[in-house]
């Protein structure tokens, strides 16, 4: 009877990973293997699951939307000087939350994560004249600033978590032995936050590279980004060319599918920071 139930547990938990895989691996294998069909067996029904790849696709995206490489060069400058600008200020911030008991700072904290819970499209409407004004349209400075604004709140409640689990005594110790708050800072409490730092890198490049509004509203040529261009590539007056759109979402993807192969663990440690306390 005991082993029945465990059976019945095993081959539900099963069902339950299998539902869950499906329900987020389908689309990301539809996309793919439609930029390795040809362009007339990518919605043929039934679906085609057996298929000799060409690289047709790619051939067409590289002969008709020349400016997706661009935009790809463009995601990726946006994305690591974010990435950069992000970590420095969220891990300050951080470090003054988890250090500081004052109320103005619990409040500022409190406002920062509210304002990140915002639809952007009620921030960026404010924004557009001022952006104008300082004629910062159309630039990646532009991009890099909101992106890094939008995402230094919770990338400080992040850091607050990750430098709230560091011992307060250790900092005390060093500060006895002569260290200044920068040495601090810089040999005790950012190698021991370092994994929390990794965490916010991963979650802001996958912000980064894939965000479109700020960029669709904000760019016109010189800094449009990969996710816009391929918001384009689908409302042409010639018509969707569906092989090439494929293919560019394909190359969008692999990058950030890498990165959190790569760093998947950093993610889970980002996701439960300040779930367990030392």
């Amino acid at each position: 009877m005991v082993h029945d139930a465990r059976l019945s547990t095993r081959v539900l938990r099963a069902a339950g990973i299998l539902a869950v895989l499906t329900w987020s691996l389908a689309p990301i294998l539809l996309v793919v293997t439609s930029a390795f069909k040809e362009p007339r067996q990518i919605f043929e029904v039934p679906f085609r699951v057996f298929f000799i790849p060409t690289a047709e696709n790619f051939e067409t995206l590289a002969r008709l939307n020349p400016e997706f490489f661009s935009g790809l060069r463009n995601s990726l400058i946006v994305t690591v000087f974010t990435v950069l600008l992000t970590l420095c200020a969220s891990f300050g911030a951080g470090y003054v939350y988890a250090r500081t008991k004052e109320t103005a700072y619990k409040v500022s904290a409190v406002f920062m994560l509210v304002v990140r819970m915002l639809p952007p499209i009620v921030v960026t409407v404010p924004l557009f004249p001022v952006v104008n004004w300082l004629a910062l349209n159309d630039s990646h400075l532009i991009l890099i600033l909101l992106y890094a604004a939008f995402y230094v709140s919770l990338g400080a409640w992040m850091m607050r978590s990750f430098v709230a689990q560091i011992p307060i005594e250790l900092e005390e110790a060093a500060a006895i032995d002569g260290a200044t708050l920068w040495q601090v800072l810089r040999l005790v409490v950012l190698p021991l936050a370092a994994q929390g730092l990794v965490a916010l890198t991963l979650f802001v490049v996958v912000f980064a590279w894939n965000e479109y509004v700020f960029a669709m509203i904000f760019t016109m040529n010189n800094a449009r980004t990969a996710p816009v261009v391929i918001g384009e590539m689908l409302s042409t007056a010639e018509g969707v060319q569906w092989g090439a759109v494929f293919a560019a979402a394909t190359i969008q993807l692999v990058p950030v599918v890498l990165i959190v192969l790569a760093l998947q663990r950093f993610l889970i440690a980002g996701l439960t920071a300040g779930a367990v306390k030392s």
